[in-house]
């Protein structure tokens, strides 16, 4: 990969500097995927990559990747996509897309908080966005379960978890008052597999509440 140009890598990713590209891998804004692409990209633009290099191009199937792949976007071929943080979308979310600088564009719930600022202040910056052909691949969503704190509530929990086959990203849990509040991040293949789940972990002995956030 060093044989190639890293700033023309920076500008098939869609970035005018090359230390906005570098600053953009460091926060992870653009995972391993899309810098493949670009390299990719790089590569056909008339750089000569080392054998090495060749191999590491190709992507590899992931069931993890939540890169939203499969999205399409009106009247946009081939952009970069991304799955904004700020509310994890997954199928069958109403979405939109957020054209952002220098970084493709970004996808949203629609009943996403920051999106309803954008609707008032940067309205030309949205754009029509749908989920497409159903892919093999998964999404993280955020979840918070409410419950009564016992010995063994979070293995009791992860088990539900387990059973459904559903992949546990992050856990963090705070109790006061012998009162559990644990977040999870999970990676599900849509949302009614979260709400099996979800309604599976409601049944968990001490569970007050589970719902997505």
């Amino acid at each position: 990969m060093t044989a190639l140009n890293l700033e023309t890598v920076a500008e098939k990713a869609g970035f005018d500097k090359l230390d906005d590209f570098f600053a953009a891998v460091a926060r992870a804004d653009v995972n391993s995927r899309q810098v493949q692409t670009a390299i990719h990209a790089a590569a056909k633009h008339g750089e000569t990559p080392t054998d090495s290099a060749g191999e590491a191009m190709i992507p590899r199937q992931s069931k993890s990747t939540g890169a939203g792949s499969g999205i399409l976007i009106v009247g946009v071929d081939r952009l970069m996509t991304g799955l904004a943080r700020c509310c994890k979308p997954a199928p069958p979310d109403a979405i939109v897309g957020f054209v952002t600088r220098g970084k493709g564009i970004s996808i949203h719930r629609q009943s996403c908080s920051n999106i309803v600022r954008m609707q008032e202040r940067q309205p030309e910056r949205l754009i029509s966005a749908d989920w497409g052909t159903k892919r093999d691949e998964v999404f993280p969503v955020d979840v918070v379960v409410e419950a009564m704190d016992r010995q063994a509530l979070l293995r009791d929990i992860s088990e539900v978890f387990s059973r459904e086959k559903i992949n546990v990203t992050a856990v963090n849990t705070l109790t006061r008052n012998l009162q559990a509040r644990m977040s999870f991040t999970l990676e599900v293949q849509g949302l009614e597999q979260l709400k099996r789940a979800l309604s599976l972990v409601q049944d968990v002995s001490g569970v007050l509440s589970a719902g997505r956030r």
